[in-house]
């Protein structure tokens, strides 16, 4: 079995003041605090996400 490749993703700034589209994006990352940790699959949504809300966010990848 091929190992998945994984993105390490970390939310650094508040949606606070931001479009309601990316609020909705850090939710669907699984991010909704300062601090909050996700480990997700490499793909090319959460490639896509991740770019939308690059300002909000820091990949650690892995």
């Amino acid at each position: 079995m091929a190992d998945k490749k994984t993105l390490r993703v970390r939310q650094t700034g508040s949606p606070i003041r931001r479009n309601e589209t990316q609020r909705k994006t850090l939710v669907g990352l699984g991010l909704n605090k300062l601090g909050r940790e996700r480990e997700l699959e490499d793909t090319p949504s959460i490639r896509g996400m991740i770019s939308k809300v690059g300002h909000l966010v820091e990949v650690i990848e892995g």
